[in-house]
């Protein structure tokens, strides 16, 4: 099957994009510098990260998906969608490294009437500041006039089976009406519904209000969950009862701390601090800590020390039921623990092996022998797996930070 299609980085947004468009019959191919990922895929097994199984690698393969470090194939086919990460650096500012990398690739060998999409996390005007004049330059082509070029934003919930790509709304704002329309005729053969933003900057602006919207809320649930501690109230009756409210609410729970893809961003630019989202990203930072904190109080109350003390870390994914580790809080935690001189162990049905320090973490085959030798278990990750009640009885002492355990079986943050 020709190409039709070249999806650029093949990590958590590339490869559901490409699985998406194999799947709809759009001759695929997954584009990568990193010839590891690459040949593992080639090979038919599946990411680290859990987001796609071996079986549906296998199935995208067969459907004619192709997955190559030759950046020659990017001149051969009609849309071209760069998906490439944008972590925070030192500045703690979005690194655009590998966007600028792929656009460079990209601009060398693109041809006239290509449609060019990023959905890379981006701060609102790169489409236009910084993607733009790099595919001009590079290829002596116009933007809006010899090819398309749009923004969307994208939007998986890794692991949510309820909401598949073909289900979820694709936000799209072109550089032009032709390539906002470009675009929409693209993503239309992939979802139900496209929804057109007013242009670029708009519709990379989306993905800001998104991912600051959730780091807002859990720091609010987060600081309410150290305030109910201290007054003795029950934080998780208290979620209970107020997302009985049909309007006005909307329920977030609190944690060790928050994971995941979706980067806060509280600086825009020079002098453009959002200053709650920057004050936001403080409090869910602290989490680990207070979790700590905890730990700390509740083996003195139980007449041990932290330092000595045998701790057992369950699940240490960013969510649950996936085995991707991106900006976990555990490892913070475990660090933290190891500074107080306890012994720590994990246990995690999707994590063969974890190092802290560069150093392994000892892994626990049996949970409840586990839990039962532990001093402290301290649940991190609410896997489907756990057996919860079970876990309860066996724990010598146990610290949900999920509030997930039954009412009175164990300690909740």
């Amino acid at each position: 099957m020709p190409a039709d299609l070249a999806v650029i980085g093949l990590g958590h947004l590339g490869l559901p994009l490409a699985q998406a468009a194999t799947a709809a019959g759009i001759g695929t191919i997954g584009f990568d510098t990193d010839p590891r990922p690459v040949a593992e895929l080639a090979a038919g097994r599946p990411p680290v990260d859990g987001s796609l199984t071996a079986s549906e690698i296998r199935r995208m393969l067969s459907g004619g998906f192709r997955p190559t470090t030759n950046p020659t194939e990017l001149g051969r086919v009609r849309t071209a969608v760069i998906c490439a990460p944008t972590p925070l650096g030192a500045d703690q500012a979005l690194d655009l490294t590998a966007v600028t990398g792929a656009a460079r690739a990209l601009a060398a060998r693109l041809r006239p009437h290509t449609t060019v999409l990023l959905e890379s996390p981006v701060h609102p005007g790169t489409t236009e500041d910084v993607l733009r004049p790099l595919l001009e330059e590079g290829s002596g082509l116009r933007a809006g006039r010899d090819f398309h070029l749009a923004y969307s934003p994208g939007r998986l919930d890794p692991g949510n089976r309820a909401h598949d790509y073909a289900h979820i709304p694709k936000v799209i704002g072109g550089l032009t009406p032709a390539c906002t329309e470009s675009a929409a005729a693209f993503y239309g053969r992939l979802t139900d519904k496209v929804v057109r933003a007013r242009g670029p900057r708009e519709a990379e602006t989306v993905k800001l209000l998104e991912t600051n919207f959730r780091h807002v809320n859990i720091a609010l649930v987060n600081e309410m969950a150290v305030l109910c501690h201290d007054l003795g109230v029950d934080l998780w009756d208290v979620i209970r009862c107020a997302e009985t409210k049909p309007f006005g609410f909307q329920a977030f729970r609190p944690g060790p701390g928050v994971g995941g893809h979706g980067t806060p961003v509280d600086t825009i630019g020079p002098h453009r601090p959002l200053r709650l989202v920057e004050l936001a990203t403080r409090i869910n930072e602290r989490m680990p800590q207070y979790v700590i904190q905890r730990c700390a109080t509740l083996l003195n109350e139980h007449g041990k020390s932290a330092r000595g003390a045998r701790v057992l870390l369950l699940g240490i994914t960013y969510k649950p039921d996936l085995a991707d580790q991106e900006g976990s809080p555990a490892t913070e935690i475990a660090r933290r623990l190891m500074d107080m001189g306890a012994v720590v162990s994990y246990h995690d049905p999707y994590v063969a092996d974890w190092r802290v320090r560069d150093l392994p973490v000892p892994r626990a085959d049996s949970l409840y022998e586990a839990a039962a030798a532990a001093d402290l278990t301290i649940l991190l990750q609410h896997h489907r797996t756990y057996d919860l009640q079970g876990l309860a009885v066996k724990a010598q002492l146990l610290l949900d930070t999920r509030g997930v355990t039954p009412v009175g079986a164990a300690h909740r943050l």
